[in-house]
């Protein structure tokens, strides 16, 4: 076991979206392999999320995405889901966190010491390399979300409210990845 102990950072991304999961990461980053430029994921542009996202990869001593998918968000709620995704990131991370400090003002019930850190996401490098890792993934998966039901832009807004994502809904009707509890959403169903 190591001198230092383990600590995890945990963000998710995908809370506001009207469509697609949620997706929560967890990284233990090396403190012998620092990485430089590491931020909130909404403030660097999608290139540069890329380049740290495989600098993470490649560099951390563990790190798990994990998701909560549309179902589990209706169901649960998108609060219940995103705090289960996250337990599920930390989780299937390769080595078990002796603390893990999670994005935001509420944590998710793990084995481990949890703390909340508001804006963590912007002022604490193991959190920054969280919410890098589960924007990327997120958006990946709406890529693949874009290829399966067409029509809706996923690939270009994400799954956001946007006004072609609006349009979108209106003209076509929601498709099996949009969440039904979401009030846009839900409204158009009757």
């Amino acid at each position: 076991m190591s001198s230092v102990p383990y600590i995890a950072g945990v963000d998710e991304a995908g809370r506001g979206p009207l469509a697609g999961p949620v997706a929560a990461a967890a990284v233990i980053l090396d403190p012998n392999e620092p990485i430089c430029g590491l931020a909130d994921s909404k403030c660097l542009t999608p290139r540069r999320r890329e380049l740290l996202d495989t600098l993470i990869r490649d560099r951390a001593l563990a790190y798990a995405v994990a998701f909560a998918t549309v179902e589990e968000i209706d169901r649960n709620n998108i609060l219940q889901a995103s705090l289960l995704a996250m337990k599920r990131a930390v989780e299937n991370l390769g080595i078990a966190p002796q603390r893990t400090l999670v994005d935001g003002n509420r944590c998710p019930q793990l084995a481990c010491d949890v703390q909340a850190v508001v804006a963590g996401d912007s002022s604490v490098a193991v959190i920054s390399a969280a919410s890098i890792l589960a924007k990327v993934a997120r958006d990946r998966e709406m890529r693949v979300l874009d290829d399966r039901f067409p029509g809706y832009g996923f690939a270009r807004h994400k799954g956001y409210p946007t006004r072609e994502h609006i349009s979108a809904l209106r003209e076509l009707g929601p498709c099996e990845q949009h969440r039904r509890s979401f009030r846009p959403v839900r409204e158009l169903l009757g």
